[in-house]
């Protein structure tokens, strides 16, 4: 079944009256992907199980409403700067800068008006399901230098990995750091916390940080530690540990380091993550130097989907494939500075092991 063209369907306003757009990307594999231009939100992806039984597989709000309300990111792109910077403060070539603060005297996803709050114009490929966003920040944005031109594609193929390409110039030097910010549940909304799921993370060392979710000391082995996940287990065991990491945090909000690509650019799994009761399984393939894991600690079951399904603490798993939080602070983590000249890529795919490879079409 050769790739259709994605569908656009209205989704409602936001609370200013601006209207809100859903396109739909589907795979001859049975997946697909909704996604909205309000904070480019992956809204839903649905993946059958090993029987085809279908679900979506990531947490999702009801309407459009409640996508531009305050909320915990679901499904958003995020930026300028996804993670946090400390005290909103960093220096580019010996010139100062400030962005707002939004958690705990610092900043997070970019600050209160982040990416995640914007229109992003959509633009559909003609004979794939593909979906290209894009975003003019200008200079000055959220105390952010230079006017930075951001283009993100969503795009699904026959096998049913989804992939997220970032690409991004800017006119004036900046710090950069992009990332989708999906919660996942393998068992679909309704169905519980993750806490049975099984995680593996390709990462040998991870940031501690303090009460206030900053770094504040060089990498540390995983090893010994409940933040060994080099092999498979499950996430509430991990959680359960007497550790202090996991005390500062309520769970996992940490960012996992991961081990270098075979080639700069290259492609490399961050995590795997599996759900024994449906049988789904997820692997995250990655450009980044980083996976940010966090297990949705500050879910309490208020927030609700379109269904009615309301979301439980632990009730979805991110993994947040990007740079390092605060590296704009910290010169010895991988740069995130961004030049006039300079062209940011990134990819992220997010693949399905389970599901049959596609068959190949018919000759003649």
């Amino acid at each position: 079944m050769p790739q259709t063209a994605p569908h656009r369907e209205p989704f409602g306003h936001t609370p200013d009256g601006r209207p809100v757009d859903l396109w739909r990307l589907e795979s001859a594999s049975g997946v697909s992907a909704e996604i909205l231009t309000h904070g480019g939100v992956l809204h839903r992806l649905s993946v059958p199980d090993p029987a085809g039984r279908s679900r979506s597989v990531v947490l999702s709000l009801p309407d459009a409403a409640a996508y531009a309300g305050p909320g915990p990111y679901f499904g958003a792109l995020v930026g300028r700067f996804a993670n946090r910077i400390a005290g909103g403060r960093f220096s580019i070539d010996g010139q100062s800068h400030r962005a707002p603060a939004n958690d705990q005297g610092h900043t997070l996803h970019g600050g209160p008006e982040g990416f995640h709050s914007r229109p992003w114009r959509a633009e559909p490929a003609a004979d794939r399901a593909a979906l290209r966003l894009s975003l003019l920040s200008p200079d000055g944005d959220m105390g952010f230098p230079g006017a930075l031109t951001v283009s993100v594609l969503y795009a699904l193929d026959e096998a049913g990995t989804l992939s997220v390409s970032f690409e991004a110039v800017t006119d004036r030097p900046t710090v950069l750091n992009l990332t989708n910010h999906a919660y996942f549940n393998l068992g679909g909304a309704g169905s519980g916390d993750v806490l049975g799921h099984l995680l593996e993370v390709d990462g040998d060392q991870y940031l501690p940080v303090a009460p206030d979710a900053i770094p504040y000391g060089p990498l540390q082995a995983v090893a010994g530690t409940p933040f060994d996940l080099t092999r498979a287990r499950p996430v509430g065991e991990a959680l359960a540990a007497e550790d202090q990491q996991l005390k500062n945090a309520g769970g996992f909000d940490h960012c996992w380091v991961l081990r270098p690509a075979a080639a700069p650019g290259a492609l490399r799994r961050a995590a795997r993550l599996a759900d024994p009761a449906s049988g789904r399984a997820l692997e995250v393939w990655t450009t980044e130097p980083g996976v940010q894991v966090y297990t949705a600690n500050r879910l309490d079951g208020t927030l609700a989907d379109a269904d009615g399904h309301h979301h439980p603490r632990h009730g979805g798993i991110c993994l947040e494939t990007q740079h390092l939080p605060d590296s704009p602070n910290r010169p010895e983590y991988p740069s995130t500075v961004l030049r006039p000249g300079e062209r940011f890529t990134s990819r992220t795919e997010f693949r399905f092991p389970h599901l049959p490879a596609p068959r190949p079409e018919p000759a003649g």
